[in-house]
């Protein structure tokens, strides 16, 4: 079995979708209850709490990151030459 150029445009195109809402709802999520993670989380790991929002910045710039190469630029670059 094969995939065409267009199969492939098309299941890239809906992973960029379904990781931005990822991205999306992390953020909303860290955003509205960032009190409650810090918290939750600096208990589970053992971790200075201080330190959290900047791991929580990272963690999201990270992910944003991987969506735009691994996602949306392959996904831009099959569009422009279909």
């Amino acid at each position: 079995m094969s995939i065409s150029i267009e199969q492939l445009a098309a299941f890239l195109g809906w992973c960029t979708l379904i990781n931005v809402g990822l991205l999306l709802f992390s953020t909303l999520i860290l955003a509205l209850v960032k009190d409650f993670a810090i918290n939750m989380h600096s208990k589970i790991f053992d971790l200075d709490p201080e330190m959290l929002p900047a791991m929580y910045f990272e963690y999201l710039g990270r992910l944003k990151l991987l969506v735009i190469v691994f996602n949306l630029v392959p996904y831009l670059a099959l569009r422009i030459i279909l």
